[in-house]
């Protein structure tokens, strides 16, 4: 069994080498540990601290591509690298890693795909209120949407399977943490979650540099996410808010005829007929973008087929792969 724990960077040359010098060389049930540092285009040394401090692979971006790449990125080499389970972590030492035994087990023990470090937000001291009120309600908002159980949807700390990595494609790029748990609920993914610690802050956020943004950002991510794996929901739900009030306005116009001998109410008449048609147009929306999704699936299944057939061919995919 072997494990690879991935860090996805930029501009870490002050937290990186304090974050490698904690992860663990040896997990009980693996065989082998790995470390990979992805370098999102940094322009200052972060590279040559990854190498210093021992990483064993590190690949690069040419240019900063934002989070949600570089962790694809991580991903895709995991898997070249014949990762049986892959551990996410951040480069700024916000998790404890002493918490991976635990966070890998419930894959290891066959009980999950994806297993979520959930930290305790109430008690972290350097959380301002708002943000505390933030994240626990972008992890409701997730929950109802994945028909998922995480406490704490924004958690980057997290282990995969190999299946699970093999299935997940994030078309996100601020940031892959709602969109893998949606995913994976979406794609009857067993998740769960462990309770993690946290260490001291050693720098800012840089996804949250304020909470006016942040909350932008999360909401068009949800929505965005949403349309992407539930869209006849999506537009649909759109297309009755139309249809409903343009239909019984109709009514309304229809029944005043009756009642009065000279027609009137022609705006009525008029803000029905828009409504309707609106709504009938977005219901045909609906229905194509729903053929679209399905699409997708089976692009989806077919990238996650060849990838086992690949496993298969080369041997779980452990092949030598040159890195920088």
């Amino acid at each position: 069994m072997k494990l690879v724990i991935q860090i996805p960077c930029y501009r870490e040359e002050k937290t990186l080498g304090i974050t490698l010098a904690t992860l663990p060389r040896h997990v009980p049930g693996f065989d082998v540990v790995e470390w990979l540092v992805i370098d999102d285009g940094s322009d200052d040394e972060t590279v040559r601290v990854a190498r210093e401090a021992g990483a064993d692979h590190v690949v690069r971006h040419i240019r900063n591509q934002g989070l949600a790449r570089a962790f694809m990125t991580g991903l895709d080499t995991c898997l070249r690298l014949g990762a049986d389970v892959i551990v996410n972590t951040d480069a700024d030492n916000q998790y404890n890693a002493d918490d991976i035994p635990a966070l890998v087990a419930p894959i290891r023990e066959g009980r999950a795909d994806i297993v979520v470090g959930a930290r305790p937000i109430g008690s972290i001291s350097h959380f301002s209120p708002g943000k505390k009120m933030l994240q626990k309600l972008g992890s409701w908002v997730v929950r109802m949407v994945s028909s998922t159980d995480v406490p704490d949807a924004p958690s980057g700390f997290r282990a995969f399977s190999r299946t699970a990595a093999q299935q997940l494609m994030v078309f996100n790029d601020y940031t892959y943490t709602l969109e893998t748990i949606i995913q994976a609920g979406q794609k009857n993914m067993a998740i769960t979650w462990v309770p993690i610690r946290v260490n001291e802050d050693l720098r800012p956020s840089r996804l949250v540099k304020s909470i006016p943004l942040y909350v932008w950002r999360s909401v068009f991510t949800i929505s965005r996410i949403f349309v992407i794996y539930r869209p006849f929901r999506f537009f649909g739900t759109i297309a009755a808010v139309l249809i409903v009030p343009g239909f019984l306005l109709g009514v309304r116009y229809l029944w005043l005829l009756t009642q009065e001998p000279a027609p009137g109410h022609v705006q009525s008449l008029i803000l029905a007929s828009i409504l309707l048609v609106s709504g009938f147009t977005t219901l045909l929306a609906a229905f194509l973008a729903d053929l679209l999704a399905a699409n997708r699936k089976l692009m989806e299944d077919l990238r996650f087929r060849l990838r086992v057939g690949n496993d298969y061919v080369e041997g779980r995919g452990r092949t030598k792969r040159k890195e920088e």
